[in-house]
């Protein structure tokens, strides 16, 4: 296939050629999965996939049946983890339709990512539009009610090499997956433990980047988190050992008893877009909401004390989950007697309510599939 373009908003987007599976999962099938789909177990019929080479940009542009992709062992990601991804959700509503929730501002993430893994951007216009395609082609794949399309764009280098260098080929693509709660049980308040042996990112480094390489940093000190019976683990920064930073997969927000709200600044953490998205919700109701360090000892202080109302995580896999429980080899302490307050669910639900169109979106975050 040739390249082709089209002018989308000044912008140029590639023209994807649409090839149906032969053999569609069929709709009982389909309908089981989606009774109780957890959360990335089951996953639709296509993929969008387009490829890119030094020499002839990003081409072959394809909304096709999902199957593996053939990479030579030589495969620079397997050598020298070349890959970034992003995660977003497609949300059916009350009338039929599908909404996107700010696919802009994961477009922009990724391009920040490519950059900073010296990898090629992806035109903003051609990332939406894969999504896009995507979702009209498995919107039967959507479940109703909470549940939700979850979207994973991501690109990884392909060319065949060893040596460190930037590679010259990436295959860019999104796959979907119905899911329901994140957490077991809905956003019921977690607890979670505090990594002393474990960083996971230091300024000068990639923990602004969704790359896997992160995450897989992370999963030894979630398996500790485990092994002391706790739901998930929050790293605290590399210099000093005393600032909360994020969780393992989410930012971190606390609220205090003046109704104020504070979270770790940017930097070293992921621009998390939830995290944006609750800043701007929580200012727009009155609250005073500050990016400002926090240490640990201040976080049990504060909730040992009253201070400190509620702490909640947030994130496009989980939206809001209070946070219960904290616990670390010094002991552990709780917040808000352990349950659920009111702040991080008011805010849960309103930021729920305009991603499924229950609420009227006066941001311009939702963007109608159709």
């Amino acid at each position: 296939m040739g390249v082709s373009f089209d002018k989308i908003d000044g912008s140029l987007c590639l023209k994807f050629d649409i090839q149906p599976k032969a053999d569609p999962t069929p709709d009982q099938e389909r309908a089981a999965k989606l009774v109780s789909p957890g959360f990335g177990r089951v996953f639709s019929d296509h993929m969008a996939v387009v490829r890119y080479s030094a020499e002839q940009g990003w081409h072959n542009a394809t909304v096709e049946a999902r199957g593996a992709f053939q990479l030579d062992p030589a495969a620079a990601v397997l050598h020298y983890a070349q890959e970034i991804f992003e995660g977003l959700k497609a949300y059916k509503r009350d009338d039929g339709g599908v909404n996107l929730f700010r696919p802009d501002a994961n477009a922009k993430r990724f391009r920040d990512s490519a950059d900073r893994m010296a990898m090629p951007p992806v035109p903003e216009a051609v990332f939406i539009e894969a999504v896009e395609q995507l979702v009209r082609m498995d919107r039967e794949w959507i479940p109703s009610g909470d549940g939700s399309l979850y979207l994973r764009p991501f690109m990884i280098a392909s060319e065949t090499f060893l040596g460190v260098k930037p590679s010259h080929e990436y295959i860019f693509a999104v796959i979907a997956s119905p899911v329901g709660s994140y957490f077991k049980g809905g956003p019921a308040p977690v607890s979670i433990w505090v990594s002393r042996n474990y960083t996971r990112a230091a300024v000068g480094g990639t923990g602004a980047v969704k790359c896997g390489g992160n995450y897989a940093a992370s999963l030894r000190a979630q398996a500790e988190a485990i092994d002391h019976g706790c739901d998930q683990v929050v790293f605290l920064d590399a210099r000093e050992h005393r600032y909360v930073e994020e969780l393992g997969g989410m930012n971190v927000f606390f609220v205090f008893e003046d109704g104020s709200l504070s979270t770790p600044p940017l930097g070293t953490i992921l621009p998390g877009i939830t995290r944006n998205s609750i800043i701007a919700l929580a200012r727009e109701s009155g609250a005073i909401v500050r990016e400002e360090p926090y240490t640990i000892e201040q976080w049990r202080a504060d909730a040992e004390s009253g201070k400190l109302k509620e702490a909640f995580a947030c994130g496009t896999a989980a939206v809001i989950s209070p946070i219960g429980k904290v616990c670390s080899a010094n002991g552990e302490f709780a917040i808000n007697g352990g349950v659920a307050g009111p702040v991080a669910m008011g805010l849960r639900k309103k930021l729920v309510d305009i991603q499924y169109g229950r609420a009227a979106d006066t941001h311009g975050w939702i963007k109608k599939v159709f």
